[in-house]
C-alpha cells in the first residue's frame, strides 16, 4: 500500500494525494461493512458510515474561518489556539499531526458520539465489540443518541449493567483528517489543548484489542503535553485551573478504583448470587456516601455530582478505568526515561508488541512501582 504521508510533495500534489487517500479509506470502510452484509452488525456499520460521511461533508477550512471578518472573535481565537497546539504537538511532543484539525465542523449537538459500555451484573469484565481497523474495544459508539439508548436498553434486558456516555471527540486513527468539532470548541483553552494532544496520541500508537492501554497512553501524553505547553508559555490562571481539575480527577479516579477493587473481591468470592447483589448495592451506597463527604471537603469535586447521582453500576466504573487504569504505569515509564519522549514512545512501542497477558503484567509492575514511589514521596513531605 502506498504511504502517501511519507511523500515529499508540493501543496497541490499533497491535496490530490489527500483526496485519493480519503477515497480509498472510504472504500475500505464500506467494503468492511459490506463484508458483514449477512450479519446483524450491518445496521451498526451503516450508521457509523453515515455519521462519519456527514462530518466529512460539513468540514470548513479553518483558514477561511480565521480570515472571515464575520467569524466570531471567540471562534477565531480558539482556532488560532488549536493551530498553535498542533505545531507544539508536532515539534515538542513528536506527535503525527499530518492534516488533522485544519477544518471545522458545526454539529449542533452536545456530543459527536454516544458510547455504550456494558458488563455482566456480577462481574467487572467489560463486554467488547470488534470492528475493522480498531479491533476489539470496550465500548460501542453511535452517532445518534437514540440509537445508543436502544442498544443499551437491549443489553439491559439481557441482564447487563449498562452505561451510556457522550463523547465530544474521537480519533479516526489516521483514516481521515480529523476536524475540529463544535462539541469541544467551547472548552477552556487548557482543556482544548489537552484534548488535541490526547487524540493525536492515538495516531502515534494504537493497539487493536487493548482499549485500556490505548486510552491510558493517550491520557498520559495529554497530561505531559499540557504540562510542557504550560511551561513554554507564561503562567496563567487558565492553566492553573486545569491543574485544579487534574487534582480533582485524581481524587475521583482514586475513589472509583478503591470501590472497584472491593467489588472485584466480592464478585470473586464464593457467596451466593443473591448475597452478592445485596453487598453490591451496599458497596455502591458507601461509595456515593464517601463522595458526598469528599465533595463537602473539596467543593470543586461537585463537577462529578451528576455522575454519582446516576444509578451506579459495573459498566459505569469501567467507563472510568478504561481511561485511567494504566496512567500511573505510563507516567513511571516516562520518569524512567528521564522525560525523553522518544525513549518513552519506543518503550511503549516495544510493550505494544508483547502478548496482552505479558503486557499487562509489565504495566501492573510499573503501576506498583509508581504507587510505591508516590507513598515514599508523601512520607518525605
Amino acid at each position: 500500500m502506498l504511504n502517501f504521508g511519507s511523500m515529499k510533495t508540493n501543496a497541490k500534489t499533497r491535496t490530490v494525494f489527500s483526496r485519493v487517500r480519503k477515497i480509498f479509506s472510504s472504500i475500505f470502510v464500506l467494503l468492511c461493512a459490506f463484508a458483514c452484509f449477512q450479519c446483524r452488525s450491518l445496521p451498526y456499520y451503516e450508521q457509523a458510515i453515515r455519521g462519519q460521511m456527514q462530518i466529512l461533508q460539513k468540514r470548513q477550512p479553518i483558514s477561511d474561518l480565521i480570515e472571515d471578518p464575520e467569524s466570531p472573535a471567540e471562534l477565531r481565537e480558539k482556532l488560532l489556539l488549536i493551530q498553535s497546539a498542533r505545531t507544539f504537538a508536532e515539534e515538542q511532543l513528536l506527535l503525527p499531526v499530518n492534516d488533522h484539525y485544519l477544518s471545522y465542523v458545526e454539529l449542533n449537538r452536545p456530543y459527536v458520539v454516544w458510547n455504550v459500555f456494558a458488563a455482566p451484573e456480577l462481574s467487572l469484565t467489560p463486554e467488547t465489540w470488534c470492528f475493522p481497523v480498531a479491533g476489539c474495544v470496550t465500548y460501542r459508539g453511535y452517532f445518534e443518541e437514540a440509537d445508543a439508548r436502544r442498544f443499551g436498553d437491549a443489553l439491559a434486558q439481557k441482564g447487563f449493567d449498562v452505561y451510556i456516555g457522550g463523547a465530544i471527540a474521537y480519533s479516526t486513527l489516521g483514516w481521515f483528517d480529523d476536524p475540529i468539532l463544535s462539541t469541544f470548541i467551547n472548552l477552556s483553552a487548557a482543556d482544548t489543548v489537552a484534548l488535541i494532544f490526547h487524540e493525536l496520541a492515538h495516531g502515534l500508537l494504537y493497539i487493536p484489542d487493548d482499549t485500556g492501554f490505548n486510552e491510558s497512553f493517550a491520557t498520559t501524553v495529554e497530561q505531559e503535553g499540557l504540562k510542557r505547553w504550560q511551561q513554554s508559555a507564561d503562567p496563567s490562571q487558565v492553566f492553573a485551573d486545569r491543574q485544579h481539575k487534574r487534582r480533582s480527577r485524581q481524587k475521583f479516579t482514586a475513589l472509583v478504583s478503591t470501590y472497584r477493587n472491593r467489588l472485584q473481591a466480592l464478585y470473586e468470592s464464593n457467596l451466593p448470587a443473591n448475597e452478592k447483589r445485596l453487598q453490591k448495592a451496599a458497596i455502591f451506597n458507601r461509595m456515593r456516601s464517601e463522595f458526598r463527604g469528599l465533595r463537602s471537603d473539596h467543593p470543586e469535586m461537585a463537577v462529578y455530582s451528576a455522575w454519582f447521582n446516576r444509578p451506579l453500576n459495573n459498566a459505569q466504573l469501567i467507563s472510568v478505568s478504561t481511561y485511567h487504569d494504566w496512567v500511573p504505569a505510563f507516567r513511571k515509564m516516562l520518569s524512567d526515561s528521564n522525560g525523553d519522549l522518544e525513549k518513552f514512545y519506543e518503550r511503549c512501542r516495544q510493550l505494544s508488541k508483547k502478548k496482552p497477558q505479558e503486557r499487562h503484567r509489565i504495566l501492573t509492575d510499573y503501576r506498583r512501582k509508581a504507587h510505591t514511589a508516590e507513598k515514599l514521596t508523601g512520607a518525605v513531605r
